[in-house]
């Protein structure tokens, strides 16, 4: 008895490392991408970059993270003048995990508003 409780012991503790292999990668990309659009929000608040730019760096972080996202995925909404106006970036995508019983789709959506200081 104490045999099958190791075995099942060991095999517990290999799928769950196993899972965190291939889950904690597309997590931890969507918080750093999460971040960058973020940042890229408040840093064109103030900025006079137009709407395809902001795409672009958006876009651009995308592809440094391997973030499975097409450049017209981004929506990027720019109201108002600089400094007085906000700026409203979407980004949703999916990425698709091939576990060994189990193919699994994992759903992000990374959206982020700053408004102007007046």
């Amino acid at each position: 008895m104490g045999t099958i409780k190791l075995i099942f012991g060991l095999f517990l503790i290999a799928a769950c490392v196993y899972m965190g292999a291939e889950l904690i990668p597309a997590y931890y990309s969507n918080y750093e991408f999460s971040d960058a659009v973020k940042t890229e929000a408040l840093m064109s608040t103030n900025s006079t970059k137009s709407e395809d730019a902001i795409r672009d760096t958006v876009f651009k972080k995308a592809q440094e993270l391997e973030i499975p996202l097409t450049h017209d995925e981004i929506k990027v909404v720019r109201v108002g003048g600089q400094g007085t106006g906000s700026v409203t970036i979407e980004a949703p995508y999916n990425v698709h995990l091939d576990l060994v019983a189990y193919p699994m789709d994992l759903h992000f959506n990374v959206s982020t508003q700053n408004k102007g200081a007046f």
